[in-house]
């Protein structure tokens, strides 16, 4: 393993730049990665996000370009804007000395500035796959000249059902470019495209990283699904929180729960996919400055965050998958600080706790939720600090002098200070103390939980045939809602693409579809009834076999 950049003959300018950004050891990925791209050869990386692939890619691609071209010799494809931008700049800081025009292209940002840079002419593109696919086919995009095309994170866009983008991007490149392939896991899937389109690359894998559990407490709490707000609201009450992440399942649920929490007093907004580029950056302002506590955010939103001072990572919602957990959970407990873990569990949700226990080879304790009685006690024990670091700091000249107008007004010294606390705590009536119930360990209202391969419950029995249970144009299951969609057996739909179309488009996991089944002219398709209208919302932008079609409610 190389001990220092410098062994692995990078020009000076990229030297320069990593010396300057204080990078001094290269990571297990970098160490292994580096040479095999300076050599031009294709490489698969196993390796979790956070090890510095972006590094391994970018200073080899850097290396090898070739000035004054003018043309795209290298071609990243990453599965959300946020990462598009990450790689971006991290491409900018490694080139700072380099003269290398990158680009970053992605949905949700005007077309017209994205054609302007690419005709002004650009040496790397770093994108996503619906993106790239359009500006290809605007033929604004040429991509003859790639010399290396790099998957990252293919794993996340094929969940994303972006495999068949990716194919017709990697056909637009030429058969003789150099392929670098990374992913935290090797699907199936992952491993067809590597035999396809890669020519004898090595694989390289980085262990698993086990979490830094030394400086992260990890809890859970059992409550029933109806309970998780009140539950989350009284540990708000008790922990020392300096700022939070608080992750969900869906965009929709982030935005709910925030604007719930923000409703009780606490200072907490949503990241998710429905933020442009500008209010995200803004709203990253506020909570690197302190102004707003909380970020409610889904794992993709989250992706390419990088705050170092997160006391509490929050798991309202369980990840489908245990990996996700230990990504989520790192975001705490950084730089030899201190750090907790809290996940909010429903008796349905226990079996995922359990895979997760097994991954990280760690028993994840169980806490019981604060009482009422200890929750007045807090508010009252910082109530009284408070009172006592004004008496400390003797800063209260003018209040001094109100105090002693009421006393010469005939009210009693006790009293004033009597109303004047009362007055202090008015603002807890924003946040009242709900009643928590007992938990039912048969809480079938939680039990739309995905299995541990994160796939829909029908996927694995779409197969069967009509089921008795779907002569009904509603669902049978509680929570859940019936869909149609205008295109069935006849036109060649199967549940894979159902599944795929609608969790991409309405941007759901697809472990949250419910049952499927398709009939010569239609389909019915289960959702849960909190995602409805989301999935409803995108009907206009469904495609199966690249034939748009409608999705209404069953009935």
């Amino acid at each position: 393993m190389a001990e220092t950049f410098n062994e692995f003959g990078l020009c000076t300018e990229l030297l320069n730049a990593i010396d300057g950004l204080g990078f001094i050891v290269p990571t297990p990925i970098q160490s292994e990665v580096i040479p095999i791209m300076l050599e031009n050869r294709d490489v698969i990386g196993q390796a979790q996000t956070g090890t510095g692939k972006t590094a391994a890619f970018g200073l080899p691609i850097l290396h090898n370009l070739i000035p004054n071209q003018k043309s795209v010799q290298a071609l990243i494809l990453s599965p959300t804007r946020e990462l598009a931008l990450q790689v971006t700049n991290a491409f900018r800081d490694y080139g700072q000395f380099q003269d290398v025009a990158v680009v970053s292209v992605y949905g949700g940002q005007s077309y017209q500035s994205q054609i302007r840079s690419i005709k002004h002419g650009v040496d790397i593109v770093v994108g996503t796959p619906g993106r790239l696919l359009d500006l290809i086919r605007r033929k604004v995009l040429n991509l003859s000249s790639v010399h290396t095309l790099v998957l990252d994170e293919a794993d996340e866009m094929l969940s994303m059902g972006f495999i068949e983008d990716i194919e017709k991007i990697i056909k637009e490149t030429p058969q003789n470019r150099q392929t670098a392939l990374f992913s935290a896991t090797i699907p199936k899937e992952i491993q067809k495209l590597a035999q396809q389109y890669m020519r004898d690359p090595q694989l390289i894998q980085v262990e698993k990283e086990q979490i830094t559990v030394q400086a992260i407490e990890q809890r859970y709490y059992l409550v029933n699904r109806e309970d998780k707000m009140a539950a989350l609201t009284r540990l708000f009450e008790m922990e020392q929180i300096s700022s939070a992440l608080i992750f969900t399942r869906t965009r929709a649920s982030s935005g709910d729960l925030a604007n719930q929490l923000a409703a009780r007093g606490f200072l907490a907004e949503a990241l998710n996919g429905d933020l442009s580029q500008d209010a995200r950056e803004h709203v990253m302002r506020r909570f690197r400055s302190g102004q707003i506590q909380v970020l409610v955010a889904t794992d993709v939103a989250a992706r390419g965050l990088d705050i170092e001072e997160i006391s509490h990572v929050f798991n309202y919602d369980l990840p489908d998958e245990s990996e996700i957990y230990i990504h989520r959970i790192g975001r705490t407990g950084r730089a030899g600080r201190s750090g907790t873990a809290i996940s909010i569990v429903t008796p349905a949700g226990m079996r995922q706790l359990r895979s997760i226990e097994s991954l990280t080879r760690q028993k994840i304790k169980k806490a019981d939720i604060p009482s009422r009685q200890e929750i007045l006690q807090t508010r009252e024990e910082h109530l009284l600090e408070q009172v006592e670091i004004w008496l400390r700091r003797n800063r209260c000249q003018r209040e001094r002098e109100i105090v002693e107008e009421l006393v010469e007004s005939g009210h009693d010294p006790m009293e004033i200070a009597a109303v004047a606390i009362k007055i202090a705590r008015a603002e807890e009536k924003q946040r009242p103390i709900q009643e928590i119930g007992e938990v039912r360990q048969n809480d079938r209202s939680s039990s739309r939980q995905p299995n541990r391969r994160g796939k829909s419950r029908f996927q694995k029995r779409s197969s069967r045939g009509r089921s008795d249970r779907f002569n009904s144009e509603s669902s049978h299951e509680e929570g859940m809602v019936r869909l149609v969609l205008n295109k069935g057996k006849a036109h060649g739909v199967n549940p894979g693409e159902v599944v795929s179309t609608i969790a991409y488009n309405a941007d759901i996991p697809g472990s949250q579809i419910g049952k499927i089944l398709i009939r010569p002219q239609t389909t019915f398709v289960d959702v849960p009834e909190e995602l409805c209208e989301q999935v409803l919302a995108n009907s206009s932008s469904y495609r199966l076999q690249k034939k748009a079609f409608t999705v209404t409610r069953s009935g």
